[in-house]
């Protein structure tokens, strides 16, 4: 299934923007702050006002025995609830410790209640000594554009911090990105475009980063390296005596000699087969360990032939055993893959089938692009069902080494197909699919 590209995020783009961001928070708060500052200073100046023409009127009380008026005309004394000015009247009622209402008209009120004189009450109608409250659009609006600008200024720092901070991290970046496989170790030194040396970045989080990126790529070209020598030295070392043993039958087969019996001809092909198919497999794994990073070059080819040949090459596998192979008529389709590749990987799939099944059947059948292979032998051990694809796992019934489940794995991925191996707990036998794409 192909996987959906992913959305590139800048890494500088996002650090302006999260700067940005919690700049214009912080400039949030700190005007709201600001504003309920001024406010409170505002009422605690009123009733500073209030508490000191409360105490002077309560010393001349003390002193004269009688309420002298208030000093300030916006101050009344009234000596009951009912008395108290129409439009917070209610409110002063119904929350007796509230101190500050707002009235109609614009009117603002503080009321102070003389504690020794109960229902005796001080009547601050402060509106015009308001000093927030009447400027407080512009207020607001000072703090607003205070804050875009501040925000507009710290977007720009940002912006010059995001690119001097991400500059070490978009060289490595490019260093990096594109460097093709089969020339890794001198790519990445040619790209690291003006640090010519990894020791030249930061020497922080990057920088580390950077130098870890160059241990680890450099390991990756040297491995890479041997392999490429090995894969030539193999292939130059295995041709060599594959193509003598041929040579050998097929001299062997000419001579006709009149105590050549039947046994020994069978005997010569069947070394004659074996060689042919050693001679493909090595072809193939040499093949995938060195193209195993390229694409495959697929095309469309006769199934039931190659599921045929496979057959008979591993005939001897069935000797002596009461096993019946069927090949459905679906087989006879064609599918998509390299036809020495599709070879090896049927080989190992029948040897094993052949070789683990004692009895029954083992039966080939194609529906909706997929080749089954099912037979009747042991099945696989619960324990390892999950891993029995990967290299050098193997049940207890196995003579093998347990990489040709592996190797089989490995030439799918690189044909791009699909293989699934699965042994049904309830009934012996095994299952193995091949879905071709």
């Amino acid at each position: 299934m192909k996987l959906a590209k992913r959305k590139f995020h800048s890494l500088s783009r996002r650090i302006i923007w999260r700067f940005c961001l919690f700049t214009l928070i912080i400039s949030s708060i700190y005007g709201l702050i600001t504003l309920s500052l001024m406010y409170t200073i505002e009422d605690s100046f009123i009733e500073r006002g209030v508490a000191q023409e409360a105490d002077y009127l309560n010393a001349q009380f003390g002193t004269t025995g009688q309420w002298p008026s208030p000093r300030t005309p916006d101050m009344q004394l009234v000596f009951s609830e009912s008395d108290l000015p129409d439009d917070i009247r209610a409110l002063a009622i119904e929350e007796p410790q509230r101190k500050e209402f707002f009235g109609q008209n614009g009117r603002h009120y503080h009321l102070y209640r003389f504690n020794d004189h109960p229902g005796t009450y001080l009547v601050a109608e402060v509106s015009k000594q308001l000093l927030v409250r009447p400027i407080r659009g512009g207020v607001i609006q000072f703090l607003v554009i205070s804050a875009a600008t501040v925000t507009v200024i710290a977007c720009l720092i940002a912006w010059l911090i995001g690119r001097r901070t991400t500059r070490p991290l978009n060289e490595l970046a490019s260093a990096v990105d594109g460097v093709d496989i089969t020339t890794l170790s001198t790519q990445f030194a040619e790209q690291r475009s003006s640090y010519t040396d990894v020791n030249h970045y930061p020497n922080n989080e990057v920088g580390i980063l950077a130098r870890a990126f160059d241990r680890t790529l450099k390991r990756i070209a040297m491995a890479m390296e041997r392999e490429q020598s090995f894969t030539r030295d193999v292939s130059h070392e295995l041709r060599t005596p594959l193509a003598v043993i041929k040579n050998a039958v097929e001299v062997a087969q000419l001579k006709q000699s009149n105590n050549q019996t039947h046994h020994d001809e069978q005997v010569l092909e069947r070394i004659a087969n074996a060689a042919e198919q050693m001679e493909r497999t090595v072809e193939t794994l040499l093949m995938l360990a060195r193209e195993e990073h390229t694409p495959s070059s697929s095309t469309s080819v006769q199934l039931m032939p190659l599921l045929e040949q496979s057959i008979l090459d591993n005939r001897l596998l069935l000797e002596h055993k009461p096993i019946e192979v069927e090949i459905n008529d679906s087989c006879n389709a064609d599918v998509t893959a390299e036809p020495n590749v599709l070879k090896v990987i049927l080989d190992n799939i029948v040897s094993n089938a052949f070789k683990y099944t004692l009895k029954g059947s083992v039966l080939f059948t194609v529906k909706n692009g997929t080749l089954y292979i099912k037979d009747t032998g042991p099945g696989i051990q619960q324990d390892i069902a999950h891993l029995v694809t990967q290299r050098g796992v193997k049940g207890e019934q196995s003579t093998g080494l347990g990489f040709g489940l592996s190797i089989v794995k490995r030439l799918c991925e690189h044909q791009g197909l699909a293989l699934t191996v699965s042994s049904p707990s309830d009934t012996a036998g095994t299952e193995i699919t091949l879905r071709f794409h």
